[in-house]
């Protein structure tokens, strides 16, 4: 099969490469997928996990992008809940090989059936930026109805789907985000937007619950406007400063088969509107991994058609 493979650690992006590697083995309790189409984060090359695996042991070359939505192409030793030919979407493993490939083994509990009329184009991009989303307003901050919440970064993968979820929950978004990002924010349902590109976070006034995912100045000026008691949330580092009385917490999002059913449906019904961008072939690959410019919403890897 076709991969996209990273061998050199101290290459980075300029050690990516389009290679042929051998169809991969499903372990008890896998599926292999015939992927689809694929999402990927940029920053994965410096996780650890992307070079090692679980024992700490060397595994490259290995192959990026922890996002799949395809079709069940082999069943592994044991594996239930999953049919051959049954089309699903979901996270692969972060310490082993990704799904910017034809085919990639997954743990079959880290997949959800994907229902027919969601593209999987679509469904590429859901899995991590829906699933953060979704643990960072309700695992972590536990919102509930007539709260504020604060969303940094709201026109991005994960913001924009965490101010669409939290206004849904009954709560009151304000968005922040550079000047080009205020319509967009608005459009997706926040009641306010703080531009900081000409202001501040605190232009948001006091708030229950921050949902940051930006990191940096932004992130440590945070806990200052949440009010006693409430919950400063990041994904882009742990906080260094405590909300009064309150939680801060940073994590690492998780695979869930059943939320990512939810979002389905929620994508299905039109109550959640998933960005996508660029759509681009398994060809080009290593260049969209490489590009630098911010585009608005996530770019796919188109790998095979239906």
């Amino acid at each position: 099969m076709r991969a996209v493979t990273a061998r050199d650690r101290d290459a980075g992006i300029s050690g990516l490469t389009l290679t042929d590697q051998p169809y991969p083995h499903a372990a008890e309790n896998d599926v292999v997928v015939r992927v689809h189409a694929a999402g990927f984060t940029r920053g994965e090359l410096t996780w650890p996990a992307t070079w090692t695996d679980r024992s700490g042991r060397d595994r490259t070359p290995s192959v990026p992008g922890h996002e799949v939505s395809g079709v069940v192409a082999e069943l592994g030793y044991g594996t239930t809940g999953l049919t051959v030919g049954q089309r699903v979407f979901g996270l692969t493993d972060w310490a082993r090989d990704g799904s910017l490939a034809e085919y990639v083994a997954v743990e079959a509990r880290n997949l959800a059936p994907l229902p027919a009329d969601v593209d999987h184009t679509v469904a590429a991009v859901l899995p991590v930026a829906g699933l953060t989303a979704w643990q960072g307003l309700f695992d972590h901050a536990r919102i509930v109805a007539g709260q504020t919440v604060l969303v940094h970064g709201a026109a991005g993968s994960v913001g924009s789907l965490a101010v669409q979820l939290a206004r849904e929950a009954g709560t009151r978004v304000v968005g922040t985000g550079r000047t080009a990002d205020r319509d967009t924010v608005l459009a997706l349902g926040a009641h306010a937007f703080v531009d900081l590109d000409t202001g501040r976070p605190a232009d948001a006034g006091e708030v229950d619950v921050v949902f940051d995912v930006i990191g940096g100045e932004v992130l440590d000026r945070s806990a200052a406007l949440v009010r006693a008691g409430g919950t400063l949330v990041s994904i882009a580092r742990p906080p260094t400063v405590r909300p009064v009385d309150g939680r801060a917490v940073f994590f690492v999002v998780e695979p869930d088969r059943a939320r990512l059913a939810d979002l389905a449906q929620r994508v299905r019904d039109g109550r959640l509107e998933v960005r996508v961008g660029a759509v681009r072939p398994l060809t080009e690959a290593v260049a969209a991994f490489a590009e630098g410019r911010r585009v608005p919403g996530r770019t796919v890897i188109r790998v095979a058609g239906d």
